[in-house]
């Protein structure tokens, strides 16, 4: 999260924004917002179960979040202006960071339903220890988002990129688009989200199925399919990484060390 907020600031962000459960908001302000003052605007919000519109009522028994697009949501009251969505939990790079700051910093005054999403290369995404999941993204001539498909298992076999469909290992090209969640709206977002938070809702299934969730992905795909708005893929060279599994770690901080020792990043970013 630190190297993110670090990439963030240097692509001209002004202000983060965590959404996170009120039960360690004396903690978080203490241990994380402490290292930022001086720094950069910061605003907290609260996910909670409860969070819900007018009229509708946490299902008895549910104990799971609802999901990405709702924790968006509780960034309405505070956020006016063009924003990226990002995972706390991600290392993005600093290319991935520049390409969605200048993307919004260029949309015009007061600028609608033109989004984007930073397309990771998928050969920049994957992971020596098993098998990663992945949103692959088909676009259109415009660079405009078509369509996202969810592989579970992606892989390389044989020295080839490949996600596994049933029994078998469908190769696809090294340079193909991934969503890793970086998001880049605008505020209209949130009237979109209100409004299809409440149809998500109002349908049984969701409501009897305690784990349903209300993703950015979604809410996205709706927006495209009707035709409301356009998200662009923006390519960038960032690598990323992450732990997925346990052995990913010891990779992960040499990594991030070699940033270092090239000058990318300083020793200590706050």
């Amino acid at each position: 999260m630190d190297y993110s907020i670090f990439d963030a600031i240097r692509a001209g962000f002004g202000k983060i924004v965590w959404v996170i459960r009120r039960d360690f908001e004396e903690q978080f302000r203490t241990q994380i917002l402490s290292k930022y003052e001086g720094k950069v605007a910061c605003e907290l919000c609260f996910q909670a179960l409860d969070s819900l519109p007018e009229g509708f009522h946490c299902p008895e028994g549910r104990v799971k979040p609802w999901g990405t697009n709702h924790a968006v949501l509780m960034g309405k009251d505070v956020i006016k202006e063009p924003f990226c969505v990002i995972n706390c939990d991600d290392f993005y790079g600093r290319d991935a960071f520049a390409q969605i700051g200048r993307y919004l910093a260029n949309l015009p005054e007061g600028a609608k339903n033109q989004y984007a999403m930073v397309g990771f290369r998928v050969c920049n995404t994957l992971s020596e220890n098993g098998t990663v999941a992945r949103g692959v993204c088909a676009t259109n001539d415009k660079h405009h988002l078509t369509d996202v498909v969810e592989r579970t298992e992606i892989m390389r076999v044989d020295g080839k990129i490949c996600y596994k469909d049933g029994e078998q290992w469908i190769e696809i090209p090294e340079n193909s688009p991934v969503s890793m969640n970086m998001w880049g709206f605008t505020p209209d977002y949130f009237e979109y989200s209100e409004a299809y938070f409440k149809e998500f809702l109002s349908d049984p299934k969701n409501m009897e199925n305690l784990k349903a969730e209300f993703f950015i992905p979604l809410m996205v795909n709706k927006l495209i399919n009707d035709g409301t708005a356009t998200v662009e893929v923006l390519d960038t060279t960032s690598k990323w990484f992450g732990v997925t599994y346990a052995a990913d770690r010891p990779d992960t901080v040499a990594r991030i060390k070699a940033l270092i020792d090239a000058g990318e990043y300083p020793e200590k970013l706050f």
